[in-house]
C-alpha cells in the first residue's frame, strides 16, 4: 500500500510494517513542509495523523527508519522556496493606496470616493525622482488614513496620461467630493514641502453640497475618444457632440506640443513627451 505526505511525498510499504514501527516509535519525518498528514484509505494507526517538521531547510530531508526486515520506499520530491522581490513602487504601500489598473477603475475611484480627498500618484518604474519620493509619499499615506492614494503607472498607462495631460513626473493631482479637482502639481524630493502645504489645505474634513464630480467633462470626453472608457458614462449632452469630441482631441494635441517646449524642470522630475 502507498502513505502520501503533501506536498511531494510518498511512502510505499506493507501496512502492518508502517503500523508496526509507528507503535514502537521508530518512524521519524524530518522536513520543512511544516506539518505532514499520512492519508490512506484503510482504517490504521496513520489515518488522521500528523507529523509536525522539526526543521527549517530542505524538504528533500526526509528520514524514516524502519527495521531492516520491513524496508519502506520513500519518494521525496524537492521544492523551492522562492519569495518574490517587491519593486520599488510596490514596498510600504498603505492599505488607503490603491493601485488602478484601467481608466474604468481610476473613474470608478474617484467617483466612489465621496467626500474623502483623493490624491493621485501619476509614477514611472523608470522616473529617479519618483522612487526618491515614493517613501514620503508612503508616509503621508500612513498620517492620513482618511485620504486615498491613487497610484498610477505611467508606463501601464500610457494613453490615459496622455488624454489627462500628464506630461511631467512625479505629478499630482487633488480630488474631492463636488470640488472635483482641487490642484495639480509636480514635485521632487526636494520640493516635497508644496504636497505638504496642499494636504493640509485641502485636507480638512468637508460636507459637499451635491453629487460627486471626479474627472471634468473634457477629461472624461477625451478617455471615451480613445476607447479607455464607455461613453455612457459621458453626460448625455456630450454623447453624440461630435465638434465637441474634436474640440477636446485638438487641445490634447496642443498640450502636448506645449510640454515639448516644457524643458526647465529642476531636480530629478521627468518630462514625458
Amino acid at each position: 500500500m502507498s502513505y502520501c505526505l503533501n506536498p511531494g511525498f510518498s511512502i510505499s510499504g506493507p501496512s502492518e510494517t508502517i503500523s508496526k514501527n509507528r507503535a514502537k516509535g521508530s518512524l521519524k519525518v524530518c522536513s520543512s513542509i511544516g506539518t505532514l498528514q499520512f492519508k490512506e484509505n484503510k482504517s490504521n494507526d496513520f489515518l488522521g495523523k500528523t507529523l509536525d517538521a522539526s526543521d527549517q531547510r530542505s524538504v528533500t530531508e526526509l528520514m524514516i527508519k524502519t527495521s531492516k526486515n520491513h524496508p519502506l520506499t520513500v519518494n521525496a520530491q524537492g521544492l523551492s522556496f522562492m519569495s518574490k522581490a517587491l519593486k520599488w513602487w510596490e514596498k510600504s504601500l498603505q492599505p488607503n493606496m490603491i493601485e488602478i489598473n484601467s481608466a474604468q477603475e481610476f473613474v470608478d475611484s474617484l467617483s466612489n470616493a465621496e467626500d474623502k480627498l483623493v490624491v493621485v500618484d501619476f509614477y514611472s518604474p523608470g522616473c529617479g525622482g519618483c522612487k526618491a519620493l515614493h517613501p514620503k509619499i508612503c508616509q503621508m499615506a500612513e498620517l492620513n488614513p482618511d485620504t486615498i492614494f491613487v497610484m498610477v503607472n505611467y508606463e501601464q498607462h500610457k494613453a490615459m496620461c496622455y488624454a489627462l495631460h500628464v506630461h511631467v513626473l512625479p505629478f499630482f493631482r487633488f480630488y474631492r467630493g463636488a470640488e472635483g479637482r482641487l490642484c495639480s502639481f509636480s514635485c521632487t524630493n526636494a520640493t516635497i514641502n508644496k504636497f505638504k502645504v496642499a494636504m493640509v489645505k485641502h485636507g480638512t474634513d468637508r460636507c459637499s453640497l451635491g453629487p460627486t464630480k471626479g474627472l471634468n467633462e473634457s477629461e472624461l470626453l477625451a478617455l471615451a475618444s480613445n476607447d479607455l472608457i464607455s461613453r455612457d458614462l459621458l453626460p448625455p449632452n456630450l454623447r453624440e457632440d461630435n465638434e465637441a469630441e474634436e474640440l477636446v482631441l485638438q487641445g490634447n494635441l496642443k498640450g502636448s506640443a506645449l510640454s515639448k517646449d516644457d524643458g526647465k524642470i529642476k531636480g530629478d522630475a521627468l518630462l514625458v513627451v
